[in-house]
Order: structure tokens, then C-alpha cells, then sequence
């Protein structure tokens, strides 16, 4: 019989890499871009209520009235998806051994990959709140409430958390995995790259067709990236940054900034 690797009887055949992909996608982010699909077309058929006048909360608390309970929530919102940058890094490693060396996603260069990750971040950031403003002010995107935690002391702990979380399991799957098995198909890198970027832009859809937009776009500039430097750690502290800014700084200006609301 077969295995998920195409070995038989001790006689290795060429690798099943496209159903480990997709079984891989299906297991995470492909399975979040579907009900992302299935979310935005339920709230572009609402009666009544366009896409611009819908918010989509992020980031919720599970019980605001016992924040000791609330907090476990967190925790395994938090740990949970990083089973599946194990599993990515453990199905690298069986084809290629040294996975994390492989995608550049270790300790080995911190002063540069931080570097570089500020700058990408300031580059992708700044372009991507105004398209995020124009596509409201447009009517193709929802009201996005990135951080709706009940204040504790540990909101802002748990909201960094999350934000790490978001850029170890997007850019080592998205990109890491992904765009290396792409290549073990002999895919075209740039066919790779915008099928990767297609992928992470339909799982923003939920937020409305400024998310999907920007999303994808980011695709694209962070696989370029990926492909010239051959290092994912840098890309993950970009998100991470991003999604630092983005949660604990609306949690914070929210109140004094209407126009975020």
C-alpha cells in the first residue's frame, strides 16, 4: 500500500506532495479560507445592511465575566494553531531534514531579521491602512474591531500573543511550507507565489474585499521576499509587528479615535 509519501514495499516512488498540500491546507488555512468565503457571502446578503455599515470583531473574550476562565481561552487560542507550524516543520523535515534551517526560521540571524522585519512592516503597514480606509469609505469593506478583550492585566500580553501567533503559523505555512513544496513540484516560483498569495487573501475575505485585497498584495511582496533572502524569520516579525500595532494599538486609541470604530 501507498503511503502519504508514494512509498511501496520498501521501493521509494516519487513523493504525494500535492494531496499532503492540500491535506495540510485543509487542516488550517485553506479550511479558514472557505468559511471565510461562506462569511462574506452571508453578510453581503443581508437585507438592508450593506458591507460598509457591518462590523467583524476580532480578537473576543470567551468569558468577560471570569477572566481567570478567559484567560485559559486565550491561552489555547493561542496554542493550538502552533500545532500546525510542528506539523509543517515535522513533514519538511521528513523530506529535507534541518526544516527550520531550511526556511530560515530560526535564532541564527536576530539582529538582521529584526531589522528587516521593522522595515517591512513600515513599507507594508502604512500603504495598507489607507487601503484599508479607501476600501471602507468605498463600501467593500466591513468595520474591522481588531481587539475586543475585556480589560485585564493580562489584554495586552494575550493580544501580543496572538499577534506572534498569527505570523509563525501564516509565514511558515504560507510561505515556508507552502512555497517549498511548490517548488518540490517544479511549479513556477512566481505561480507558487501568487497561489500562496490568493490562498492568504482569501482567508481575510471575512473582513471584506479591502482585507482580501491587501492581503493579497502582502502576499505577494512578502513570497518576493521569501524567494530573494531565503529566510521566513524576517517576515514573521514583520507580521507579528503588524499585528502588534494593530491589536494593541486599537485597543488602546479605540476610545479617543471615533473614526476607527
Amino acid at each position: 500500500m501507498l503511503d502519504l509519501y508514494g512509498r511501496l514495499s520498501g521501493v521509494e516512488a516519487k513523493p504525494r506532495y500535492g494531496l499532503e498540500v492540500v491535506i495540510v491546507l485543509l487542516l488550517g488555512l485553506g479550511q479558514s479560507a472557505i468559511y471565510s468565503l461562506l462569511s462574506i457571502i452571508e453578510k453581503l446578503t443581508r437585507p438592508n445592511q450593506p458591507l460598509s455599515a457591518q462590523t467583524t470583531t476580532m480578537n473576543s473574550s470567551a468569558v468577560p465575566d471570569r477572566p481567570w476562565l478567559d484567560l485559559a481561552y486565550q491561552v489555547t487560542y493561542i496554542a493550538f494553531p502552533l500545532v500546525q507550524v510542528l506539523l509543517v516543520l515535522y513533514l519538511l523535515h521528513l523530506t529535507h531534514e534541518h526544516a527550520r534551517r531550511l526556511i530560515g526560521f530560526d535564532l541564527t540571524r536576530p539582529g538582521r531579521d529584526l531589522a528587516w522585519g521593522f522595515a517591512v512592516a513600515a513599507g507594508i503597514g502604512i500603504p495598507g491602512l489607507g487601503l484599508y480606509l479607501g476600501a471602507r469609505a468605498l463600501g467593500l469593506n466591513t468595520t474591522v474591531a481588531p481587539a475586543n478583550l475585556a480589560q485585564n492585566w493580562w489584554t495586552v500580553p494575550v493580544l501580543i500573543g496572538l499577534a506572534a501567533m498569527n505570523g509563525m503559523v501564516e509565514e511558515v505555512t504560507m510561505l515556508g511550507y507552502l512555497l517549498t513544496r511548490f517548488h518540490d513540484l517544479r511549479w513556477n516560483p512566481w505561480l507558487g507565489i501568487g497561489v500562496s498569495a490568493l490562498i492568504r487573501g482569501s482567508y481575510h475575505l471575512y473582513q471584506g474585499f479591502g482585507g482580501f485585497v491587501g492581503n493579497l498584495v502582502m502576499g505577494v511582496v512578502f513570497g518576493w521576499l521569501y524567494r530573494r533572502f531565503g529566510r521566513v524569520m524576517p517576515l514573521v516579525v514583520a507580521h507579528t509587528i503588524l499585528d502588534i500595532v494593530s491589536f494593541v494599538g486599537y485597543a488602546l486609541a479605540a476610545p479617543y479615535l471615533p473614526w476607527l470604530r
